[in-house]
């Protein structure tokens, strides 16, 4: 039995105009989901405004205080009663809505915030005495005198206190203040010569500083890598790729890590659109395809990536937040970003995170000692020598004289270093998997299975890139049954799959025929693919499912035709090894995103036995 809908009455409904109150708690829904959302839209006010020190205050959460000061141009004691009212900006005069330099441009922010909350603005611009503004559940009071030496201050107090319903689905003040935090790292990452500070100040007191970054010096790169060090940490940029590339009227700056120093889910990605930072599943998708050959799918990238474009090249207007943007051409954004992360990471060669050499030192405990024992100074080279002569086993003590007894020498400490070799000189194996090398400042470790195994998986990638996918011909065609405009999508990449040897071609109204498939995939479920490849589709508007399998097969062929763990290795074929991994792109990571070596330090080693 069917129920009637509650919401609609029996009797003709009528059109009623909302009264300002009701519009301006509507639009707050969609502009204000939470404190972090409130802190967002003011700190960017306050970015416009030309500041160049903001600081951030929050209580329990942002739930009872949030306070944003600044000392950019403020605003004059007339123009107060027009920020508070909606649509009202100075950001644009609404004569091209494509052309917007500035994070704000709705006019939405201010008069969403007193609507829910109890706001105040304290403002002083140049030539004008300070004046200050109140508005609580969009009631407004008049503009009356304020103390203040310049810039602006924005208090708002209670949040959603005018919407009560809305406090019930606040998370807790951590959680909470933890939204905060992120928001205001993003766009400290976004504003690299802007000071930020964050302070709690629950309860009683001064509060407590939570964040704190000082405005950066020198050119754009180098404050970019000054911030992002402050943020994400030393580990991040001392790992990371530099990303600089041009293709069309965009540009493509920033920093991308090593696939060693990946993550276990998406939340060292940092995506900025003209400065702004967004959450586009484009981009996301493009950042993850650029890795998806060097990690496995439960390890993700990490990367502070910077797009810059015409701003009539991409859409911010297409929600209320400003978190998703448009591309007039999403295609030239997404092979921009692919072809600089995967040409970085081939220049960057075979090397690794070091975050792998501290993780190997840190695991390394080592005996505590009771009171530091000092060395005397290292010798020279030549006495080093003849010390390590003397001790060698083919000396014997004859008659009172110490004399040489000729014996032969092992092959592989036969040889002398070579300094120029990035990875050493063999001097051992040990376990009859792991080589030991002997570098210029310190030595290596590496896992010769899964070293030979990524040199033979580019091998045989090359070999494919240069005689193509070998496509088998199906006897029968298999026909997959799809609605029109998933049809549409796939034929669009028609192309695209042909290059991996899956021929597909239209049928007649919205079904397509599969006519080839990979011959290195082997008999193939046809429908389950191309399904398969629909829902990639769906979900990152690009699909790299042919592709991806193809390399699997690449990967396991690699895997098998391999050095085995517990073969012995002679000499020649140990430093051969080095050798072919020094001049093999991505040979730092095996295919699946582990590393292949782990180098140490000199003055590492030494600190384990106490010898600085």
């Amino acid at each position: 039995m069917a129920h009637p809908n509650r919401n609609i009455s029996t009797d003709r409904p009528q059109i009623r105009q909302l009264d300002e109150a009701a519009i301006n708690r509507i639009a707050a829904g969609e502009v204000v989901e939470r404190p972090a959302s409130a802190v967002k839209e003011l700190v960017e006010n306050a970015v416009d405004a030309g500041a160049r020190r903001i600081t951030v205050e929050y209580a329990d959460g942002g739930k009872t205080l949030i306070r944003v000061t600044d000392d950019g141009c403020g605003i004059p004691p007339d123009d107060l009663p027009l920020a508070l009212s909606r649509h009202a900006t100075s950001k644009i005069d609404g004569s091209d809505l494509l052309n917007i330099h500035t994070f704000g441009f709705r006019g939405e922010a201010l008069p969403s915030l007193g609507a829910v909350g109890r706001l105040s603005i304290v403002s002083r611009a140049e030539g004008f005495e300070a004046a200050e503004i109140r508005v609580s559940g969009s009631k407004m009071a008049p503009v009356r005198p304020a103390a203040l030496n310049s810039g602006t201050v924005v208090t708002l107090r209670d949040l959603f206190f005018a919407t009560p319903a809305r406090l019930k689905f606040m998370r807790t003040d951590r959680a909470e203040a933890q939204a905060i935090g992120d928001v205001v790292k993003r766009l400290a990452m976004a504003e690299p010569f802007v000071q930020f500070t964050l302070r709690d100040v629950s309860g009683d007191g001064a509060g407590r500083e939570v964040f704190r970054v000082g405005a950066a010096q020198g050119d754009l790169f180098e404050a970019l890598q000054g911030r992002l060090a402050d943020v994400l940490g030393r580990e991040f940029t001392d790992n990371a790729l530099a990303i600089d590339a041009q293709r069309e009227g965009l540009h493509l700056t920033g920093f991308a890590a090593l696939p060693t120093y990946s993550r276990g889910a998406a939340v060292a990605q940092f995506l900025f659109v003209n400065g702004r930072p967004v959450k586009d599943k484009m981009l996301t998708g493009a950042l993850r395809g650029a890795y998806f050959d060097f990690l496995s799918r439960d390890r993700h990238p990490a990367a502070a990536l910077f797009v810059d474009c015409d701003p009539t090249l991409v859409d911010v207007n297409v929600h209320p937040a400003k978190s998703e943007v448009r591309f007039r051409d999403p295609g030239l954004a997404r092979g921009l970003i692919v072809s600089a992360l995967r040409h970085a990471l081939a220049e960057a060669g075979h090397r690794a995170s070091t975050t792998v050499a501290d993780a190997t030192l840190g695991a390394m405990q080592a005996e505590p000692v009771e009171a530091r024992v000092y060395q005397m100074d290292r010798p020279s080279l030549g006495a080093r020598t003849a010390a390590y002569q003397a001790q060698a086993p083919g000396f014997a003590e004859t008659r009172g004289v110490w004399g040489r007894v000729e014996t032969p020498a092992p092959d592989v400490t036969a040889q002398a270093p070579e300094p120029d070799y990035p990875l050493g000189t063999a001097r051992g194996q040990v376990h009859e998997n792991y080589i030991i090398a002997q570098t210029a400042t310190g030595m290596v470790i590496v896992d010769q299975h899964a070293a030979h195994e990524r040199l033979v998986y580019e091998k045989l990638k090359r070999q494919m890139a240069e005689n193509g996918v070998a496509a088998q011909a199906l006897l029968i065609p298999e026909i997959v049954e799809l609605s029109a405009g998933d049809c549409a999508r796939l034929l669009e990449m028609q192309e695209a799959f042909a290059q991996f040897g899956l021929g597909i071609e239209a049928f007649g109204g919205g079904a397509i025929a599969v006519r080839e498939t990979p011959a290195v995939l082997g008999q193939v479920d046809a429908k389950a693919m191309i399904l398969d490849i629909l829902d990639e589709l769906a979900d990152q508007n690009d699909s790299t499912l042919v592709q991806a399998r193809i390399e699997a097969i690449l990967s396991r062929v690699a895997c098998h035709g391999s050095i085995r763990s517990g073969r012995w290795m002679r000499g020649e074929e140990m430093n051969a090894l080095l050798r072919e991994m020094e001049a093999t792109p991505h040979s730092g990571q095996c295919n699946h995103g582990r590393p292949t070596y782990v180098e140490l330090k000199l003055a590492d080693i030494e600190r384990l036995f106490g010898r600085t």
